[in-house]
């Protein structure tokens, strides 16, 4: 438990010290922590006997950054669709074509690298620092607190579990809490940039019941991020994707339920 506690620390100094830096920093070390996802999740699939074709993602991870500054966020979509188009045609012209091979081979570009891009155009709002971080402090703390409030509140009530095939130790009860937990985090989020922020930067942020609708889906698409993996683990007989983080397991056992939030904070500020 200390040697979690201190990772735990060590990972959070890691965020911040990349939210002050400026964004293309953060762009980049998003992008190196995508990439250690990608390759947790393409090894699993591997480990579980799927023959997956991952250089197209990789490409796509690799263009991601000077794509993105030169053509925008909405440069992300016509990317994946190139790279999974090539996944088709590689399996397509195999001697013995399988429809799981390429099923498996698209999971971590849409479950990883999809969301992992999302998370990189957060990172590269143009001319807008103090709404790239409080954008980007919602996509981490909404999930992450969650986690912390579901994984308290289900040790100490019990109860029914909530999806017992996937993960039999998570409870409705730790559920609930992580909600809770989940929209707490967003409308402390909505606090501090209110403590820290100027007029003009606050009136490019959402108003406070956009942060409780962020913070209540959020948590529950984190949720389903961190069972996602879950399953994804249970597939290939593991029981965390590596151990890159001593007491935490690896990168994408870290990011599961951020991920999943990033899509969601990549739509907000598509269409807001």
């Amino acid at each position: 438990m200390k040697q979690r506690f201190i990772t735990g620390l060590a990972l959070v100094a890691f965020l911040a010290i990349n939210l002050w830096l400026p964004n293309w920093c953060m762009a980049v070390a998003t992008l190196t922590c995508i990439c250690f996802a990608v390759w947790e999740e393409y090894h699993a699939l591997t480990i579980g006997g799927h023959r997956v074709i991952s250089w197209p993602t990789w490409v796509v991870m690799g263009a991601s950054i000077p794509v993105t500054y030169f053509f925008g966020v909405k440069a992300i979509v016509p990317m994946l669709a190139v790279a999974l188009f090539a996944m088709v045609i590689q399996v397509l012209f195999r001697k013995e074509p399988e429809l799981t091979d390429l099923s498996m081979s698209t999971l971590p570009l849409l479950t990883v690298a999809l969301p992992g891009l999302s998370l990189v155009a957060l990172s590269l709002i143009p001319d807008q620092k103090a709404v790239e971080v409080v954008l980007l402090c919602l996509t981490f703390a909404v999930p992450l607190m969650g986690d912390i409030f579901a994984l308290f509140a289900g040790s100490a009530i019990g109860g029914p579990k909530l999806c017992p095939a996937v993960s039999p130790k998570k409870t409705i009860a730790g559920s609930i809490g992580g909600l809770a937990g989940s929209m707490i985090a967003a409308m402390a989020v909505f606090g501090l940039s209110h403590v820290f922020c100027n007029e003009p930067t606050l009136a490019k942020l959402p108003v406070w019941w956009h942060y409780l609708l962020l913070g209540f889906f959020g948590g529950v698409i984190g949720q389903i991020g961190d069972l996602f993996a879950s399953l994804v683990k249970r597939h290939s007989g593991l029981k965390d994707f590596s151990n890159l983080f001593p007491g935490h397991g690896g990168m994408l056992d870290r990011l599961d339920s951020v991920l999943f939030m990033a899509i969601l904070m990549y739509c907000y500020l598509m269409f807001k």
